[in-house]
């Protein structure tokens, strides 16, 4: 994890995934059909002991880069070449290459969002069969919602996690004190409103909560959808109707709107995840709803606000749980001819042991949170994340993708549909509902524009 004493260049912006025109590539050859070919069946392939492994630039995985010379390469005698990139560059890298099944790149990071439509179309190598036959590796140590999000319909699992991460609500435990004001131990978001109210103006500047209002359908998409589903609504119904100005997603989505233009942080239109990470650390709000990968940052060394933050479950209308799922792991091309080397380095990177090796090596704070049960045993863990540890592996496993509303839905995902076209999709609607945020049009308008948008998505499945 990042803590608040990293470079803003190093600051991770969780969910910001593909840009549109590489999904609707990636669609095109879905649509088709395409299938990529195989390598070896595990075979080293030539080029010696050396694997190529392209992957998002996250603080997470310079870290990795860092210890993978001195420790993987040493101890195996397999060089790894590194590719990294910002989030949207990468996808659209990968997609070119795992599409084509060029083989340029043998491992990759991905992300649940992609698998279904991956495993589809034949790029990946399932890893279930690698992982059963390597000795300590111990795939059910994973948390299930980690491992079933990254398995596909054939019941095979094409990626490791390497982190994961739910969403949490944050706040000040400090300013709520001072006001004698009481978070409820699992807050509805009408309970949040009144407290955004009341927390409101509690320092000179301080606003009563953040949330993303940065276009981007892991930008802002990803917390309302949440939200969405709370309150009753859904993206498209089980037999692809297109629902996006539904009464109940228009209820959810007056209401986020709302609680941001009377009490939401200042640029709330501009603001994404690392927007509102420096906002809350700054003490310019008193509550925030997002990643539970923040809490590395809030709680950790150097942090101005450590100690003084208070972490509830994702708040609720509806639904038992809203909380979301996400994990970046390493996932195999199948046209890769090194697929031996490249398993070792998966399951290397993906272990145990690598997190009491980023742990003993980084400090405890900087372990990839999220894809172990055995981290949330861990006593040296527990001790340098004791504010949040708890509270992120009860949202990680109480996730429920494949049932995330109040009605059945055509595909999986919580803060997203799992559609290789709900990127362009998710990009367009989040570019009309921050015009709505800034007060240049209403919700309503937003929502009846960005139901055209849906219903040309639904027409093609159904």
């Amino acid at each position: 994890m990042t803590t608040s004493s990293s470079p803003p260049s190093r600051r991770r912006r969780p969910l910001r995934f593909a840009r549109p025109a590489a999904l609707v590539a990636v669609a095109g050859l879905l649509l088709s059909g395409c299938a990529g070919a195989g390598g070896d069946e595990l075979g080293g392939g030539s080029g010696g002991h050396t694997i190529n492994v392209l992957m998002v630039n996250n603080p997470q995985m310079v870290d990795l880069q860092k210890l993978t010379a001195e420790h993987f390469t040493k101890e195996t005698g397999i060089r790894v070449n590194f590719t990294m990139l910002p989030e949207d560059d990468v996808r659209d890298k990968i997609s070119q290459d795992f599409s084509s099944q060029a083989g340029e790149y043998d491992v990759a990071t991905i992300s649940n969002y992609e698998i279904p439509f991956y495993a589809r179309n034949h790029w990946l190598v399932p890893l279930n069969p690698l992982a059963a036959k390597t000795p300590g590796y111990d795939q059910a140590d994973v948390l299930a919602p980690i491992r079933k999000a990254l398995t596909a319909s054939d019941g095979n699992l094409y990626a490791e996690p390497f982190y994961g991460e739910s969403s949490f609500l944050m706040y000040r435990k400090d300013i709520f004190q001072a006001k004698g004001l009481k978070m409820p131990a699992h807050p509805t978001w009408q309970q949040v409103a009144t407290l955004a109210a009341e927390a409101d103006g509690a320092k000179p500047g301080m606003k009563g909560i953040c949330l993303r209002g940065e276009p981007g359908w892991g930008q802002m998409i990803a917390p309302l959808t949440t939200v969405v589903n709370t309150f009753g609504g859904t993206w498209f119904t089980k037999d692809w109707k297109a629902e996006v100005n539904s009464p109940a997603f228009t209820k959810a989505t007056e209401f986020y709107v709302n609680l941001l233009k009377k009490h939401g942080e200042a640029g709330a239109a501009e603001s994404g995840f690392t927007e509102c990470l420096n906002d809350f650390e700054q003490s310019k709000v008193a509550m925030w709803y997002d990643a539970t990968s923040a809490a590395g940052s809030l709680d950790g060394a150097g942090s101005p606000v450590a100690g003084k933050v208070g972490y509830v479950p994702a708040p609720v209308e509806q639904t038992k749980n809203s909380g979301w799922l996400y994990s970046w792991a390493f996932a195999m091309q199948k046209a890769s001819t090194h697929q031996a080397d490249a398993w070792k380095f998966i399951s290397w990177a993906t272990s145990k042991g690598y997190l009491n090796l980023a742990g003993k090596e980084l400090g405890w704070s900087r372990v990839p949170p999220g894809t172990r049960n055995s981290l949330y045993t861990n006593p040296a863990y527990i001790k340098a994340s004791a504010a949040f540890a708890g509270a992120t592996q009860q949202a990680l496993n109480s996730a429920t993708p494949d049932n995330p509303g109040v009605q059945p839905r055509p595909a999986t995902g919580i803060q997203f549909v799992g559609i290789p076209e709900f990127a362009a999709l998710g990009d367009r609607v989040s570019q009309n509902l921050s015009s709505a945020i800034a007060g240049q049009t209403s919700v309503p308008s937003a929502l009846n524009e960005s139901q055209k948008l849906a219903a040309a998505v639904a027409a093609h499945y159904r």
